[in-house]
């Protein structure tokens, strides 16, 4: 074990000299995703830890999420800590532009919020020396080198909540040369709280001590959305236009998939003229690019972003906009969740069709959402249908619009799973939290 950690810490000290090196073409890549739209025009530099805001007195703990997903997965548990321990200044980073857009609107009151830093010694650097935070809470799969050993070697406490490695990943950091690097990283931590069983069998494959490893559930099941007053009555309103249709959702959807959902759609409208189907996809960027495609077939498409009505000849309403899913799905009893009919692809989350009480549908490449399916139809099999392709897809949901009772079976079925699923988790992360990391490192 001695020599690994000794092989482990040349790998890191290599590793760390090689980031420093390329922090001028780093800065560069940044330069360019900032003309391109993807990183925010006037705040950016906090990627690379210049951060914009003083740091306030006291404890505080840094909360850090890569995107929107994991970042909306962690609001609750702030949430919490800010009920809890209302003592602590905490600090939310996330990575993408997009999570920026929707998360700082669903902060409760006096969170800080920055940009993360890119993972080089000079930013990781400047960003602890900034914050000097007590302890770092990351979500899912945010093991960064210099961001771990840095914060060890300063004493702050690491845990990783909702901890996942996909299988390609899992199977780099497996290979011999690689191996003792992540088992020096993985000690370094206080707590792990894996998202899977089989996600725990990962980790300590990897040679994360077993006393850290914790279980609590997924906390995407957990997962809050506070809608303002306008972004209800907008939903409501286009309730009212869709009250005499036919409507199914596909959310979610990548380049490619939305192919699949124009044949079910051409198919479906044969029998139901009056059908909408609702595409949301995973890339707002994507959505007018589609929507163009769509009306050169001859398509009547409305765009969200227009705000126009639903007209009766209206047969595709597209979603150009960000943050709105979890509202959006309760205008349709079906909601198919994309990212799921291609190899390559790796499913999205399906517990928020779940919790809004939809028929939920979804493809077989589910990536590491596959627990996430293998749980819910443990708890109740009609609680979610998996299909393969367009043929599939259309026959399931053909069967859903004729048969009222099926389909008020398999809403009722999925929103009892998430209720069965979400119950309880975010306070057993608090009290895993509150004994391994907070108590420690207050």
């Amino acid at each position: 074990m001695v020599a690994a950690g000794n092989t482990g810490m040349i790998l890191y000290k290599i590793y760390r000299a090689l980031t420093y090196g390329l922090t001028p073409l780093v800065h560069l890549h940044l330069l360019w995703r900032r003309r391109r739209g993807l990183e925010h025009p006037t705040r950016w530099p906090e990627r690379l830890g210049r951060s914009s805001l003083p740091r306030p007195s006291g404890p505080l703990i840094w909360f850090h999420a890569v995107s929107l997903g994991e970042g909306m997965a962690a609001i609750p548990v702030i949430k919490r800590c800010v009920h809890c321990r209302p003592d602590l200044s905490i600090l939310m980073t996330t990575t993408t532009f997009s999570a920026f857009e929707v998360i700082t609107n669903q902060l409760p009151s006096g969170v800080l919020y920055q940009f993360s830093p890119v993972d080089t010694p000079t930013a990781v650097d400047a960003f602890l020396d900034h914050w000097k935070p007590n302890a770092i809470i990351l979500l899912e799969s945010e093991l960064w080198p210099n961001l771990i050993m840095g914060s060890s070697r300063k004493r702050i406490s690491l845990a990783l909540l909702n901890a996942r490695l996909s299988m390609k990943s899992f199977r780099l950091w497996s290979q011999p040369v690689l191996l003792p690097l992540i088992s020096l990283m993985l000690s370094q931590f206080s707590l792990i709280v894996p998202l899977s069983t089989m996600q725990a069998i990962r980790f300590q494959v990897l040679q994360a001590p077993p006393f850290i490893i914790n279980f609590s559930g997924d906390l995407k099941y957990a997962v809050e959305f506070d809608a303002s007053s306008g972004e209800i009555g907008s939903i409501e309103y286009l309730k009212g236009q869709l009250a005499s249709r036919h409507v199914w959702m596909a959310s979610s959807i990548h380049r490619g998939e939305e192919k699949v959902m124009l044949g079910v759609h051409r198919a479906l409208i044969q029998m139901y003229p009056d059908l909408v189907t609702i595409i949301v996809p995973r890339y707002p960027q994507d959505a007018l690019e589609i929507a163009q495609e769509l009306q050169k077939e001859g398509l009547n498409v409305a765009l969200r972003s227009q705000h126009r009505r639903i007209m009766p000849g209206t047969q595709i309403y597209m979603v150009d906009t960000l943050g709105e899913l979890r509202c959006l799905y309760s205008l349709s009893a079906v909601a198919v969740i994309g990212g799921s009919f291609f190899p390559g692809l790796a499913g999205h989350n399906i517990s928020e069709a779940a919790a809004a009480g939809c028929a939920v549908l979804t493809g077989h490449h589910v990536g590491h959402f596959s627990h996430m399916v293998k749980e819910m139809q443990r708890l109740n099999p009609l609680s979610i249908t998996q299909v393969s392709g367009t043929l599939e897809l259309e026959e399931a949901i053909k069967e859903l619009l004729n048969d009222a009772k099926l389909l008020d079976a398999r809403r009722m079925a999925a929103k009892q799973a998430f209720h069965a699923l979400s119950s309880g988790i975010i306070a057993n992360v608090w009290n895993l939290l509150n004994f391994h990391v907070l108590e420690i490192s207050s």
